[in-house]
């Protein structure tokens, strides 16, 4: 099992930045792909971004490429996603996920793909 906590959420204008982090407990966090999601009300779930184990493969959702840039920092077993040019389109809960692998160059993409998840951090940008 492994426990994921996310933090860094709030409310922004247009335009600013935020930088969530997942910090993640009671398993090897360096064993798991983890990833950003989030979910508007109404709508499903969408992957955001991922990144491999060893860090060196990203994915991004082509709505956000350019702006989100998603890292990992094993020695903290965190995971961040740094936003920029927030627009309110990006407005939702967003969730950070995990799971175990034993590839280290291996990379997910799609939500089904995550298994481990935590309670989600709520962004609202304003107009």
């Amino acid at each position: 099992q492994v426990q994921l906590v996310e933090s860094g959420g709030g409310l922004v204008q247009a335009g600013g930045s935020l930088r969530l982090s997942c910090a993640a407990s009671g398993r090897a966090f360096s064993s798991a792909v983890m990833g950003w999601f989030r979910q508007a009300p109404g709508k499903e779930r969408e992957v955001v971004a991922a990144i491999s184990r060893s860090g060196t493969s990203t994915y991004y959702v082509d709505s956000v490429k350019g702006r989100f840039t998603i890292s990992r920092d094993s020695a903290k077993n965190t995971v961040y996603l740094q936003m920029n040019s927030l627009r309110p389109e990006d407005t939702a809960a967003y969730y950070c996920g995990a799971r175990f692998v034993s590839s280290a160059q291996l990379l997910y993409t799609q939500v089904a793909d995550f298994d481990s998840w935590g309670q989600g951090t709520q962004v609202t940008v304003s107009s």
